[in-house]
């Protein structure tokens, strides 16, 4: 295992009824401003519930932030911070909107230009505001973490940032509040967070048993629960289970002390960016084709993954190893995601844009030996056609 050091100091509210304790863990004179998505927080009665729990403190809002959320969009919330004077964010929703708040919370404070902290990825930010967020889709492990993703939509850009002062203070998880979602965002959702795990998973080993065994029981438990919290949309255990899933998916515990990829995000980014395909869509397309790929650069955690997490052992290696990703395309056509670049419309002559993005985002060394060139990224898209 190699040397680390694990930070998070976000508290975790978890359970039923818990939107209640917000008018305890807020300062009373705080002057907060709640961002969120589209109409369905208020249409679900969760943007009414938060606002009563926060009792007479001042509060504003923002609304409207995209499922990918897009910078031109967040900057007219830092102007209402800074007008306003407000000193609190609270992030109601999922991913995305708990990711436009990290980058609201250290743009407001931030002296220069804001996009400068994605250029970054976030080593230029000193400070920033206080947030907590209220999860309503689980997926990005964004409630428990530093780390966003932001899109430029006038220079088609999707940048990564993250900071040791961009984790939410606090994030309340009801599991019922996801009940009314949609079974398309459900199951972006597990593909995410199965990515996020494979990611800090599927690299070469390093002695870390803790974390191997820990990633593998994540793993085994969205394989079980996915398809079925996407049959029973209000079965409580199972969508405990998946919130809970993904929030230990990427809050760093997994990825302490073991080489990490991010190859797959990286090259999925480019796709969301350019088509405006679901993030989790894109990490399902590439996800197969860079495993084929990298099979030998992953060989010995190909061979343990087949082995741990689909009960693969007959056979030889290479045998072994095409049944394991060929099982986890299975497994994300069962959620009901394609996994093909064409079933989104995308078709050989985006590639070179595609790789040419990747180019001018610096994104020419990826993966966890830094040696996924823009060529290999090239041959990665083409076997996703």
């Amino acid at each position: 295992m190699l040397d680390f050091e694990f930070y998070n100091p976000t508290r975790i509210v978890f359970g039923r009824g818990t939107i209640s304790r917000l008018d305890m863990l807020i300062p009373p004179s705080a002057r907060l401003l709640v961002l969120f998505g589209g109409k369905s927080a208020r249409k679900t009665g969760t943007l009414a519930e938060v606002k009563a729990a926060l009792g007479h403190r001042e509060v504003q809002e923002f609304g409207g932030i995209e499922p990918n959320p897009s910078y031109e969009a967040l900057i007219k919330a830092v102007e209402q911070v800074r007008r306003e004077k407000l000193d609190f964010l609270l992030a109601v929703g999922g991913g995305s909107v708990i990711d436009g708040t990290k980058f609201v919370a250290a743009a407001v404070e931030f002296d220069g230009d804001p996009w400068t902290i994605l250029e970054t990825h976030g080593s230029n930010v000193t400070s920033a505001m206080p947030f907590a967020s209220v999860l309503t889709l689980p997926a990005t492990g964004s409630e428990m973490n530093n780390g966003a993703v932001i899109t430029r939509k006038a220079t088609t850009s999707k940048l990564v940032f993250r900071n040791p002062h961009t984790f939410p203070l606090f994030s309340i998880l009801d599991p019922t509040k996801t009940y009314t979602l949609p079974a398309r965002q459900i199951a972006n959702g597990v593909a995410d967070a199965f990515t996020h795990i494979i990611e800090q998973y599927l690299t070469y080993p390093v002695e870390a048993r803790v974390q191997d065994r820990f990633a593998e029981g994540l793993l085994q438990t969205l394989i079980e629960i996915g398809p079925q919290t996407i049959a029973n949309p209000e079965d409580y255990d199972l969508r405990t289970n998946l919130v809970w899933t993904a929030t230990l998916a990427l809050n760093g515990l997994i990825g302490a002390g073991v080489p990490q990829d991010w190859a797959t995000h990286m090259i999925g980014h480019e796709l969301t960016a350019r088509y405006d395909i679901d993030h989790a869509r894109t990490l399902a397309v590439i996800l197969p084709s860079l495993l084929r790929e990298r099979r030998e650069a992953k060989r010995a955690k190909l061979l343990q993954y087949a082995e741990r997490v689909w009960q693969i052992t007959g056979g030889g290696d290479d045998e072994r190893i095409e049944a394991a990703i060929a099982r986890t395309e299975i497994f994300l056509e069962s959620l009901g995601i394609k996994t093909r670049m064409a079933d989104y419309g995308v078709r050989a002559d985006a590639i070179d844009g595609l790789v040419g993005q990747l180019k001018a985002h610096g994104m020419t060394a990826l993966g966890e030996r830094r040696d996924i060139t823009p060529d290999i990224s090239r041959r990665i898209l083409e076997a996703s056609l």
